[in-house]
């Protein structure tokens, strides 16, 4: 009698995890006048699409700089890190920053002779970036007005608008290139609680029903409850929590 046979189950295309953003044994130092410091050491983690993070952990605890390493604006002293499968280093970090990734930093680095619109559509004509629909500067308006400056607020001069306001003009920027991963550095530390959570809103959306990464470091416990996966970088180390939201 011949014993049945079971075919053991495969992991289709479909329903493989979307991998977009791999960092492999990735360990960065700085060398002071004194000494080397070590603020990661061997870190092993796989981004996906569709999927919000945060970054929790203490100042000093190296955040800033797994974000300046995982968005191409610096190298890893030991490891690799790679998109879609290709190291970035061979993909070219000024190809991945332009095409697949946008940064929304903390201190803004908007451009100070540019008014909040130029701002946008300047980034957007860097990239290449196409609005879904209408013109570049009719895209640029909608996402200011999205997240609370109108027209008005939107030809100033960036010089002219508040810390919050052009903390608003930054992420508008981010969000007019159509990249593939979303990095933030404290995105809604200069905002009010309602504009704050519009923008969280946002990030989910871009992760959800976009198919985005969208990365975040934050200290607000209120922003990582609401992500997907909450990620804490102590002592040079990235680990996993579990998200009961």
């Amino acid at each position: 009698m011949t014993t049945p046979t079971t075919t053991p189950e495969t992991t289709t295309p479909e329903t493989a995890a979307p991998a977009v953003l791999r960092l492999a044994g990735v360990s960065h130092t700085y060398a002071g006048q004194r000494r080397r410091t070590t603020v990661l050491r061997d870190i092993d983690y796989t981004f996906e699409r569709g999927t919000f993070y945060t970054v929790l952990g203490p100042s000093g605890s190296g955040k800033t700089t797994l974000l300046s390493l995982a968005s191409g604006l610096d190298t890893p002293t030991k490891g690799s890190i790679t998109f879609n499968g290709q190291d970035l280093t061979k993909l070219g970090l000024g190809r991945y920053r332009n095409k697949h990734a946008a940064t929304i930093f903390q201190q803004y680095n908007l451009l100070t002779y540019m008014t909040a619109l130029q701002n946008v559509t300047t980034a957007m004509e860097i990239t290449g970036a196409e609005p879904p629909t209408g013109s570049r500067r009719t895209h640029a308006l909608q996402l200011l007005e999205n997240i609370g400056l109108d027209k008005a607020t939107a030809t100033r001069n960036v010089m002219r608008l508040s810390g919050g306001q052009q903390q608003r003009v930054a992420i508008a920027r981010a969000l007019a290139c159509d990249v593939d991963i979303l990095f933030a550095d404290e995105p809604t530390g200069n905002l009010d609680e309602d504009t704050a959570q519009g923008i969280i809103d946002t990030f989910r959306a871009l992760a959800h029903d976009q198919s985005k990464c969208v990365v975040v470091v934050t200290h607000s416990q209120q922003l990582a409850a609401q992500s997907d996966r909450i990620l804490n970088l102590r002592k040079g180390k990235l680990t996993e929590q579990a998200n009961d939201r």
